[in-house]
């Protein structure tokens, strides 16, 4: 078996691919020198972080581009471990059109975002924007008045998505005493007694909950279904005062409707850590906004990452290894 990685991932991993592989022939072959030899044969490789480095899905650094172009030609490939939960970026959309398994590192920063939305929400119920702009000017502007936050506790969060991180930020959320509702496919298809769940909708449901939301928190997978699911329709009926967080994908919100809606208070805030382009234009209106908080892409950044993603790879590696692909 042929494993192609990073030198930085053979550096580190090395002696556990050695251990996990069990004395099966393998040969591990970095990027750098399969771009440098021109060699496309091999079985199975690990995009880990730092191969796919500052680049965005819509922005690719040359050596990134690199990379891909090896994986697009090597006509042997079959499975590929990315460090990321989602798997929408258009190299992984042609590999899996081709046959090859894309297995993705779903949980591995779920505690991460979902502790990361859950701030973004509670920074907005707190009009932290608001006092943080006060702060720049020296101002002293206590929130006190027609500035008083509501209590959050007894709201309602309109949740779309029940993968790792919606159900670890569910956790969050009910000891809070806020009431969830997910949106999923199902309102039925879980494993766990219905008495531990919270109310659960389907999509088609949306909208028949969005006039008492008070809160729209993306942690959804990007699909056809998910797709500009957040529009300008959808937006306004939400309350005014209502805030939108989205740590899944951009382009589950219709970006332009969405800068319209916090510009002409249909919507009150929003924290936004993806866009429908990233990097985030420095031309738009978002970076302005005293009402939003902007975070690049960085809702599952920590330093615990790196050796869950590198652990779930070498299980994977493990178990393709002796069965091979299906």
């Amino acid at each position: 078996m042929k494993i192609l990685l990073s030198e930085k991932s053979l550096q580190s991993l090395r002696q556990k691919i050695e251990k996990m592989m069990a004395g099966q022939p393998f040969e591990c072959v970095t990027f750098e020198s399969a771009i440098a030899s021109g060699r496309r044969d091999f079985d199975a490789a690990f995009i880990s972080r730092d191969v796919t480095g500052l680049s965005t899905k819509h922005e690719l650094a040359p050596s990134l581009k690199a990379c891909y172009q090896v994986l697009d030609e090597t006509q042997s490939l079959r499975w590929v471990h990315i460090h990321s939960a989602g798997a929408d970026r258009d190299i992984y959309v042609r590999l899996k059109a081709r046959g090859v398994q894309v297995a993705t590192s779903s949980g591995a920063n779920a505690d991460v975002v979902a502790q990361t939305a859950l701030a973004g929400l509670l920074a907005l119920s707190r009009k932290f924007p608001q006092l943080v702009h006060a702060m720049h000017e020296r101002k002293w502007a206590p929130l006190l008045g027609s500035t008083l936050p509501p209590d959050l506790e007894g709201q309602t969060v309109v949740m779309v998505g029940w993968g790792p991180i919606g159900q670890r930020l569910a956790q969050f959320l009910t000891v809070l005493g806020l009431h969830l509702v997910v949106v999923r496919q199902s309102q039925h298809a879980t494993a766990q007694p219905a008495k531990q769940l919270p109310e659960m909708i389907t999509f088609e449901m949306l909208e028949g909950v969005l006039p008492n939301t008070d809160w729209l928190v993306l942690v959804c997978p990007l699909t056809e279904k998910t797709r500009g699911l957040v529009n300008a329709k959808r937006m306004s009926l939400m309350k005014p005062t209502a805030g939108l967080v989205n740590v899944s994908r951009g382009e589950v919100v219709v970006e332009k409707d969405l800068i319209q809606a916090l510009q002409t208070g249909v919507l009150g805030s929003a924290y936004l850590d993806v866009f429908e382009h990233e990097p985030l234009p420095q031309e738009s209106a978002l970076w302005q906004m005293p009402n939003v908080i902007v975070t690049p892409h960085s809702a599952g950044f920590s330093s615990g990452n790196e050796p869950r993603v590198s652990q779930m790879f070498l299980s994977n590696l493990k178990q393709w290894s002796l069965v091979g692909p299906s």
